[in-house]
């Protein structure tokens, strides 16, 4: 897919970034990137010899500015406390470290110039509880999806699918999409899943598209992720903090970017998510990370995308049926319910180590058990 020309800098600094960290060949990663490896290869010694100046076109120039005076500092911080008005003064400081600004104040002296220009917004309320924090020890072991929305626009509501990374916290999708239907989210995920590669889980809510629900326990995009590989988790069900990641960045969205402006339409928000995405990634210090950026702890899934699908496997001496019209195989003369969503399909019945008890499975993943001495 060609890069959109007012992305092109920060899709570079992406991809030159990632090279630096993954484990994948050049020429794999120039195929998600949608770039011949000779362009490649140029980008990323542009940035080792000049860093993101690098990235722009040789007709433009640069806009990196330095500041060497106290009121340069002043100009800094105010102009990045504009930029990004949810940003307290730990980010602030850190980020004028990370610039080399000489003589960079204490946080203290930063909220004392927030103050004085006005630019202190509303603070968290006083005792509010912070959720005790866990991650999965590697990039890509978890990722965490949910909608953020429907978020009003003059044209109409549109819904915002944010996929997270557990480990890192690197943005790995944020796209506006029309309805919470099955062929936009699944469309969003092959984009996602071609770029990065597949994750091991999934972590989603519950409810349609996503299932694991009373009534619907299973969806045709469930199944779908069943057949690459990757396991799924749903949330508990008025448990919010369970996607607890998921929340806070939905949070940081909100005050960040869809406070900040009136929307018109989906193509003009899904503008501003694309510029905040890059300034979430590679400049925002994140404070459950020690104040580093989530791409300093990210690199893409070792695991491709594979376009065709692969076929379902099972092991020798497992019963094969196909599930039904209705959602129902048959098995020893008797009609079993499975789920509709996966009419069509073989699965597997494998007996346990209890007499009588069988696990009806899709692929490696277990669907459900059924008792034949008992089921009429």
């Amino acid at each position: 897919m060609p890069w959109a020309e007012r992305n092109l800098v920060s899709l570079r600094e992406e991809f030159v970034r990632v090279a630096e960290t993954t484990e994948l060949t050049m020429s794999e990663l120039c195929r998600r990137f949608g770039l011949s490896r000779k362009t490649g290869y140029k980008w990323v010694g542009r940035y080792r010899a000049e860093g993101r100046a690098g990235l722009r076109d040789r007709s433009r120039r640069p806009q990196r500015v330095r500041f060497q005076v106290s009121p340069a500092t002043r100009e800094f911080l105010v102009a990045e406390r504009q930029r990004h008005p949810a940003w307290g003064a730990r980010k602030l400081r850190h980020r004028a470290q990370q610039q080399g600004l000489p003589a960079v104040p204490a946080c203290s002296t930063i909220t004392t110039v927030r103050h004085r220009e006005g630019l202190i917004g509303p603070e968290c309320p006083p005792g509010q509880r912070a959720w005790q924090r866990f991650e999965h020890p590697v990039p890509n072991s978890l990722w965490q999806m949910d909608f953020k929305g429907p978020v009003k626009t003059l044209a109409g509501p549109v819904h915002p699918l944010t996929v997270l990374d557990d480990h890192s916290r690197y943005n790995l999708g944020l796209q506006v999409l029309p309805n919470q239907r099955t062929g936009p989210v699944q469309a969003a995920l092959i984009t996602i899943f071609r770029r990065y590669g597949l994750p091991n889980r999934l972590l989603m809510d519950n409810g349609s598209p996503w299932g694991d629900t009373a009534d619907q326990p299973d969806t045709t995009l469930t199944v779908w992720l069943l057949q690459l590989g990757v396991r799924l988790s749903h949330s508990r069900p008025y448990h919010p903090q369970t996607v607890g990641k998921e929340e806070r960045f939905h949070g940081t969205l909100t005050r960040e970017v869809l406070r900040q402006a009136q929307w018109q339409d989906g193509h003009q928000l899904q503008d501003a998510f694309d510029r905040w995405r890059q300034v979430y990634n590679h400049e925002r210090p994140h404070e459950a990370l020690a104040l580093a950026v989530p791409a300093s702890r990210y690199q893409p899934s070792l695991r491709v995308y594979p376009e065709t699908l692969p076929p379902l496997e099972y092991d020798p001496g497992v019963v094969i049926r196909k599930v039904q019209q209705k959602g129902e195989v048959h098995f020893r003369g008797r009609v079993f319910e499975v789920s509709r969503a996966f009419r069509g399909y073989p699965v597997g019945l494998s007996p346990t180590t209890e007499d009588g008890v069988y696990e009806i499975r899709f692929g490696h993943h277990r669907i459900k058990t059924i008792d034949i001495r008992i089921y009429n």
